[in-house]
């Protein structure tokens, strides 16, 4: 029986991609740079905030301290528009509130820096009983490192085999099975199918309902 599900939470829980493409755009716009598609972004999230910066930039431009000037004033401007354009996908209110009746654990284990993620999930998610909100720290290595898996299951108690971790991307899988727990995929994020399987998904789900069919095997 699955005890404890982790969530991912852009791609996954929420819609983010509206308020990540429009604040790194203005970023880029301020400093006469380049802007992308919303298309584009659904390729440059997944592995945390420098490394969208990064691959927005002009190649020549990718320098270290340019890269971290351009963090620092995005994470600026996107903490102040965070929740402008970003929704939970459909179902995944139901879903949370489906799965704290039945006493499953919940977690979330993000990429995006940490006062993002906690902004966000007391923002969309106030009344999930959330047993731990993790995101990009210093000192903590980002997803597919199996860190943020481990200390989710030090601090809830579960056992591997009773975890389940749910993603939209290639690096979600690769963070559960790192971790040595099951990973669910769900078609709904940011990224292709075919990117799941190939990360080894266990199952991949078409609509958050799916997630808690899982739970019942």
């Amino acid at each position: 029986m699955t005890e404890l599900v982790i969530f991912d939470l852009d791609g996954t829980l929420l819609d983010t991609i509206g308020d990540l493409a429009v604040s790194c755009n203005a970023v880029l716009a301020a400093r006469n740079l380049p802007q992308h598609t919303y298309e584009d972004y659904c390729g440059f999230v997944g592995n945390g905030i420098m490394r969208l910066v990064e691959r927005a930039l002009p190649e020549p431009l990718r320098t270290p301290q340019t890269v971290a000037d351009v963090r620092r004033d995005f994470v600026r401007y996107y903490t102040e528009h965070i929740d402008i354009h970003t929704r939970p996908y459909a179902g995944i209110p139901e879903l949370l509130g489906e799965l704290a009746a039945r006493g499953v654990k919940l977690a979330v284990a993000s990429n995006k820096f940490q006062a993002g993620t906690e902004k966000l999930v007391r923002r969309f998610f106030a009344d999930v009983p959330f047993a731990a909100v993790l995101g990009q720290r210093e000192g903590v290595p980002l997803k597919p490192d199996p860190a943020v898996v481990e200390e989710i299951l030090r601090t809830t108690g579960v056992a591997r085999a009773k975890a389940l971790f749910v993603g939209d991307s290639g690096v979600d899988m690769q963070t559960a099975a790192a971790a040595g727990i099951r990973s669910a995929g769900v078609a709904w994020g940011f990224r292709a199918r075919a990117e799941l399987d190939e990360a080894g998904a266990w199952r991949i789900v078409e609509a958050p309902a799916g997630i808690a069919g899982l739970i019942q095997q």
